[in-house]
Protein backbone atom coordinates (compact mmCIF):
# COMPACT_ATOMS: atom_id res chain seq x y z
CA UNK A 1 0.00 0.00 0.00
CA UNK A 2 1.22 3.47 -0.64
CA UNK A 3 2.23 5.69 1.98
CA UNK A 4 2.87 8.92 2.53
CA UNK A 5 6.13 10.26 0.40
CA UNK A 6 6.40 7.12 -1.68
CA UNK A 7 7.07 6.88 -5.69
CA UNK A 8 6.80 4.21 -7.86
CA UNK A 9 10.71 4.22 -7.88
CA UNK A 10 11.57 4.05 -4.12
CA UNK A 11 8.77 1.31 -4.25
CA UNK A 12 10.16 -1.27 -7.00
CA UNK A 13 13.69 -0.69 -5.67
CA UNK A 14 12.29 -1.72 -1.90
CA UNK A 15 11.04 -4.73 -3.50
CA UNK A 16 13.92 -5.50 -6.21
CA UNK A 17 12.07 -5.04 -8.86
CA UNK A 18 12.52 -3.18 -12.30
CA UNK A 19 9.82 0.56 -12.44
CA UNK A 20 9.07 -0.48 -15.71
CA UNK A 21 7.94 -4.13 -14.53
CA UNK A 22 6.02 -2.62 -11.58
CA UNK A 23 3.95 0.01 -13.61
CA UNK A 24 3.04 -3.06 -16.25
CA UNK A 25 1.91 -5.08 -13.89
CA UNK A 26 0.02 -2.32 -12.04
CA UNK A 27 -1.39 -0.70 -15.69
CA UNK A 28 0.23 2.57 -14.80
CA UNK A 29 0.75 5.08 -17.62
CA UNK A 30 2.44 7.19 -15.90
CA UNK A 31 4.86 6.58 -13.24
CA UNK A 32 4.52 9.74 -11.32
CA UNK A 33 0.91 9.34 -10.42
CA UNK A 34 0.25 7.47 -7.40
CA UNK A 35 -2.06 7.86 -4.93
CA UNK A 36 -1.74 7.50 -1.17
CA UNK A 37 -3.78 4.37 -0.24
CA UNK A 38 -3.67 2.82 -3.66
CA UNK A 39 -2.41 -0.82 -3.47
CA UNK A 40 0.09 -1.99 -5.56
CA UNK A 41 1.18 -5.51 -7.02
CA UNK A 42 4.83 -5.99 -6.74
CA UNK A 43 5.18 -9.41 -7.51
CA UNK A 44 4.66 -10.59 -11.18
CA UNK A 45 1.20 -11.60 -12.50
CA UNK A 46 0.55 -15.80 -12.85
CA UNK A 47 0.87 -14.80 -16.63
CA UNK A 48 4.41 -13.87 -16.17
CA UNK A 49 5.43 -17.02 -14.25
CA UNK A 50 4.27 -19.64 -15.55
CA UNK A 51 4.63 -20.62 -19.72
CA UNK A 52 3.07 -23.82 -21.47
CA UNK A 53 5.29 -25.33 -24.01
CA UNK A 54 4.59 -25.59 -27.56
CA UNK A 55 3.17 -29.15 -28.97
CA UNK A 56 4.17 -29.63 -32.77
CA UNK A 57 2.87 -32.68 -33.85
CA UNK A 58 5.60 -34.55 -35.73
CA UNK A 59 4.30 -38.18 -35.53
CA UNK A 60 2.59 -40.38 -34.02
CA UNK A 61 1.09 -39.99 -30.21
CA UNK A 62 2.68 -41.76 -27.47
CA UNK A 63 1.73 -43.52 -24.52
CA UNK A 64 3.89 -43.67 -21.67
CA UNK A 65 3.21 -45.05 -18.26
CA UNK A 66 3.85 -42.77 -15.04
CA UNK A 67 6.83 -45.04 -13.99
CA UNK A 68 9.06 -43.36 -16.88
CA UNK A 69 9.46 -46.68 -19.14
CA UNK A 70 8.03 -47.07 -23.03
CA UNK A 71 4.73 -48.91 -23.35
CA UNK A 72 4.76 -51.25 -25.80
CA UNK A 73 3.86 -50.86 -29.38
CA UNK A 74 4.22 -47.04 -28.85
CA UNK A 75 6.73 -44.71 -30.97
CA UNK A 76 9.51 -43.49 -28.42
CA UNK A 77 9.35 -40.60 -26.30
CA UNK A 78 10.98 -37.22 -28.19
CA UNK A 79 14.17 -36.12 -26.21
CA UNK A 80 13.84 -34.40 -23.41
CA UNK A 81 14.27 -30.66 -23.88
CA UNK A 82 17.71 -28.91 -22.05
CA UNK A 83 16.47 -26.38 -20.06
CA UNK A 84 20.20 -24.28 -21.74
CA UNK A 85 18.26 -24.14 -24.79
CA UNK A 86 14.87 -22.91 -23.59
CA UNK A 87 14.40 -19.04 -23.41
CA UNK A 88 12.86 -16.95 -21.06
CA UNK A 89 10.44 -18.40 -18.44
CA UNK A 90 9.73 -21.34 -20.68
CA UNK A 91 13.26 -22.91 -19.24
CA UNK A 92 11.45 -23.21 -15.50
CA UNK A 93 9.30 -26.24 -16.89
CA UNK A 94 11.60 -28.89 -17.91
CA UNK A 95 13.26 -28.05 -14.87
CA UNK A 96 11.69 -26.64 -11.85
CA UNK A 97 13.81 -25.75 -8.90
CA UNK A 98 13.36 -24.40 -5.00
CA UNK A 99 14.16 -21.18 -4.30
CA UNK A 100 17.08 -20.75 -3.82
CA UNK A 101 18.31 -20.79 0.02
CA UNK A 102 20.74 -18.15 1.32
CA UNK A 103 23.09 -20.61 3.64
CA UNK A 104 24.93 -18.25 5.90
CA UNK A 105 28.15 -19.31 3.87
CA UNK A 106 27.14 -17.03 1.36
CA UNK A 107 26.78 -13.99 3.28
CA UNK A 108 29.11 -12.04 5.25
CA UNK A 109 28.75 -9.23 8.08
CA UNK A 110 28.33 -5.76 6.22
CA UNK A 111 30.00 -3.74 8.91
CA UNK A 112 32.59 -4.51 12.02
CA UNK A 113 30.01 -3.70 15.15
CA UNK A 114 27.97 -5.13 17.99
CA UNK A 115 24.16 -5.64 17.44
CA UNK A 116 22.08 -3.05 18.99
CA UNK A 117 19.12 -3.48 17.40
CA UNK A 118 17.29 -6.80 16.33
CA UNK A 119 14.87 -8.08 14.17
CA UNK A 120 11.00 -7.61 14.63
CA UNK A 121 9.03 -8.55 11.73
CA UNK A 122 6.23 -5.72 13.28
CA UNK A 123 8.69 -2.98 14.83
CA UNK A 124 12.55 -3.31 12.91
CA UNK A 125 12.68 -4.98 9.54
CA UNK A 126 16.18 -5.74 10.20
CA UNK A 127 18.93 -5.04 12.28
CA UNK A 128 20.95 -2.28 13.61
CA UNK A 129 24.76 -2.35 14.25
CA UNK A 130 26.42 0.50 16.12
CA UNK A 131 29.51 1.13 13.89
CA UNK A 132 31.85 4.62 13.86
CA UNK A 133 31.30 7.20 11.53
CA UNK A 134 32.96 6.65 8.16
CA UNK A 135 33.54 2.90 8.94
CA UNK A 136 33.55 1.08 5.71
CA UNK A 137 29.91 -0.65 4.73
CA UNK A 138 30.31 -3.61 2.30
CA UNK A 139 28.50 -5.64 0.20
CA UNK A 140 27.01 -8.78 2.17
CA UNK A 141 27.20 -10.84 -0.91
CA UNK A 142 27.29 -10.69 -4.46
CA UNK A 143 24.67 -8.61 -6.51
CA UNK A 144 23.67 -5.39 -8.24
CA UNK A 145 22.94 -2.38 -7.05
CA UNK A 146 19.22 -1.55 -7.85
CA UNK A 147 18.93 1.88 -5.60
CA UNK A 148 21.42 4.30 -4.24
CA UNK A 149 20.32 7.22 -2.71
CA UNK A 150 17.96 9.01 -0.25
CA UNK A 151 14.76 8.78 -1.30
CA UNK A 152 12.73 6.82 1.17
CA UNK A 153 11.58 8.01 4.09
CA UNK A 154 13.42 6.87 7.16
CA UNK A 155 16.41 5.19 5.54
CA UNK A 156 18.52 8.00 5.06
CA UNK A 157 21.55 7.28 2.70
CA UNK A 158 20.42 3.99 1.09
CA UNK A 159 22.06 1.29 -0.96
CA UNK A 160 19.92 -1.95 -1.72
CA UNK A 161 21.66 -4.64 -3.73
CA UNK A 162 19.59 -7.05 -5.65
CA UNK A 163 21.54 -11.05 -5.17
CA UNK A 164 18.70 -12.96 -6.79
CA UNK A 165 15.21 -12.92 -8.08
CA UNK A 166 14.39 -14.12 -4.03
CA UNK A 167 17.01 -12.00 -2.36
CA UNK A 168 17.71 -8.06 -1.68
CA UNK A 169 19.47 -6.57 0.79
CA UNK A 170 19.48 -2.96 1.94
CA UNK A 171 22.08 -1.08 3.82
CA UNK A 172 20.68 2.59 5.65
CA UNK A 173 22.06 5.53 7.29
CA UNK A 174 25.35 6.17 5.26
CA UNK A 175 27.36 9.03 5.67
CA UNK A 176 28.38 8.74 1.99
CA UNK A 177 27.89 6.35 -0.82
CA UNK A 178 30.40 4.49 -3.27
CA UNK A 179 28.33 2.93 -5.75
CA UNK A 180 26.14 3.91 -8.66
CA UNK A 181 22.54 2.32 -9.51
CA UNK A 182 22.84 -0.21 -11.81
CA UNK A 183 26.43 -1.13 -10.83
CA UNK A 184 27.37 -4.83 -10.24
CA UNK A 185 29.39 -5.89 -6.58
CA UNK A 186 31.14 -8.67 -5.20
CA UNK A 187 30.83 -9.61 -1.90
CA UNK A 188 33.12 -7.83 0.57
CA UNK A 189 33.28 -4.72 -1.90
CA UNK A 190 33.15 -1.43 -0.36
CA UNK A 191 29.68 0.21 -0.93
CA UNK A 192 29.06 2.94 1.80
CA UNK A 193 30.62 4.38 4.94
CA UNK A 194 28.49 4.23 8.13
CA UNK A 195 26.94 7.51 8.95
CA UNK A 196 23.88 8.83 11.07
CA UNK A 197 21.53 9.88 7.91
CA UNK A 198 17.64 10.16 9.20
CA UNK A 199 19.05 8.79 12.91
CA UNK A 200 20.91 10.30 15.67
CA UNK A 201 23.72 8.11 16.44
CA UNK A 202 26.05 6.43 13.57
CA UNK A 203 24.50 3.03 12.73
CA UNK A 204 24.17 0.42 10.18
CA UNK A 205 20.52 -0.53 9.90
CA UNK A 206 20.74 -3.95 7.47
CA UNK A 207 17.93 -5.76 5.85
CA UNK A 208 17.90 -9.04 4.46
CA UNK A 209 14.14 -9.46 2.18
CA UNK A 210 13.22 -13.01 0.86
CA UNK A 211 10.39 -12.49 -1.80
CA UNK A 212 10.07 -8.64 -0.76
CA UNK A 213 9.21 -10.19 2.91
CA UNK A 214 11.76 -9.38 5.62
CA UNK A 215 13.86 -11.97 7.34
CA UNK A 216 16.20 -11.88 10.01
CA UNK A 217 19.82 -11.15 9.06
CA UNK A 218 20.79 -13.12 11.85
CA UNK A 219 19.44 -15.98 10.20
CA UNK A 220 21.80 -16.25 7.50
CA UNK A 221 24.94 -14.16 8.44
CA UNK A 222 27.97 -16.58 9.71
CA UNK A 223 27.93 -16.62 14.44
CA UNK A 224 30.31 -14.49 15.91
Amino acid sequence: MVQPGDTLFSIAAAFGQDVKDLARWNSIDDPSRIRVGQTLRVVPPRSETAAVLPVTPTGPAVTKPLDGSSAAGTAAPAPAVEPSTVPGPVASIPETKPPAAAPSADWIWPVDGKVTEKFDEKRNKGIGIAAKEGDPVVASADGQVVYSGSGLRGYGNLVILKHSDDFISAYAHNRQILVKQGQMVKRGQRIAEVGKSDTTQPKLHFEIRRQGKPVDPLAYLPPR
